[in-house]
């Protein structure tokens, strides 16, 4: 089986881009998510896609007409060329799940054109049905169908049990422009009520090594400082989270697990969380509110995807685990452009290992400034 390689990047507002196959070609197409604030589900008329790779990992391959990305993810597919020789249109769109929250619902499209057929075809290319932009269905469908490749080793004795709660609120702001939310607020996002406010200063790294104060503090709370129900109807009383750059500590080697948990402060939404410096196992996805007790039990300790950015299902929770075998600072947020500057991040503090190979590298003398 013959195999090219070609990249579908979708942030190119130059023309409609045109990838020519021959009949019988099998394509491999990197896909990447380039936008700054959407989710995009992608499908190819009339082909099916056979799923390889998903965040520069394999996965087991399984075969379907749609894939979704969030911001920064990509998927790598197989694409077999066994159509009627045509003109099909590669398209990608929103899949918004916010309530009531504007999105670019446009569809941005590339060409497959199969060679034979540049003569005597229609000029009007084939346009595949996508899903509706608030198809979670889909989405859930694709995401269950991601595994490993093979049998992995997934940490089962954790060292730090963390849980932290996702989503939006409102802090109060002079009348003005910026002020879009209700009774003269803006939005703000944050994870376990905690805006996180990047430093202006120094960076976080530098501030850890060289001992700078008043960067940051290592109190990021391990748990939500307040239980409540986390996808209900939530009281405007826990609307307004608080501002800081606080960082969580690890030791070297720790196993960590994270309950990503979303909540429904003005609207629950999919987020798309990534985590700078590693990959990690997703061992359990659902709806609802995150039990431990009900939920754990179901967990795949066998052959979980790996990735590094996992989209947390739009009022639901997922559930990462991964070893912090990388020392220094590493930012976790939201990879939706707007949620992290409104604060929906924290950073990871990994301390230094035993000698050379288990701790951070110091800069070299010509390293330029920021």
């Amino acid at each position: 089986m013959a195999i090219t390689s070609s990249v579908v990047n979708f942030n190119d507002d130059s023309g409609t881009t045109r990838f020519p196959v021959q009949s019988g070609d099998t394509i491999l197409l990197r896909v990447i998510n380039a936008a700054l604030n959407q989710q995009l589900f992608f499908k190819v008329a009339n082909h099916r896609l056979t799923v390889v790779e998903a965040d520069a990992a394999y996965t087991k391959p399984f075969t379907t007409s749609t894939i979704m990305l969030g911001p920064g993810q990509t998927t790598n597919v197989l694409l077999t060329a066994d159509q009627t020789p045509g003109r099909y249109y590669i398209a990608a769109r929103a899949y918004a799940s916010a309530q009531n929250a504007p999105f670019d619902n446009t569809t941005t499209t590339a060409i497959l054109e199969y060679q034979s057929a540049r003569r005597g075809v229609p000029s009007r290319p084939i346009l595949p049905q996508l899903p509706a932009f608030n198809d979670t269905a889909t989405v859930t469908a694709f995401s269950a169908q991601l595994k490993s490749l093979g049998k992995v080793e997934v940490p089962t004795k954790i060292d730090e049990n963390l849980f932290f709660t996702i989503g939006l609120g409102f802090v109060n702001c002079a009348p003005g422009p910026r002020c879009q939310g209700p009774n003269n607020t803006r939005f703000a996002a944050s994870m376990n009520n905690v805006s996180f406010v990047l430093p202006r200063r120094a960076s976080l790294l530098q501030a850890y090594y060289q001992n700078i104060p008043g960067i940051f503090t290592t109190d990021f709370p391990p748990v939500p400082p307040i239980k409540f129900n986390y996808t209900g109807t939530v009281s405007r009383a826990l609307w307004q989270p608080r501002f800081g750059t606080k960082l969580y500590k690890l030791k070297f080697g720790s196993t960590v697990q994270i309950v990503l948990q979303d909540t429904g402060i003005f609207s629950t939404e999919d987020h798309p969380i990534h985590l700078h410096g590693y990959h990690f196992f997703v061992v359990g996805q659902g709806f609802g509110n995150f039990n431990r007790r009900r939920d754990t039990p179901s967990f795949n300790l066998i052959d979980p995807p790996v990735r590094n950015t996992i989209d947390v299902p739009v009022g639901g929770w997922a559930v990462i685990r991964f070893v912090a075998d990388n020392p220094g600072v590493w930012l976790f947020h939201c990879h939706i452009d707007t949620h992290l500057a409104w604060g929906l991040g924290m950073s990871f503090l990994v301390e230094n290992g035993i000698g050379k190979s288990q701790s951070v590298s110091p800069p070299p003398a010509d390293l330029p400034p920021c």
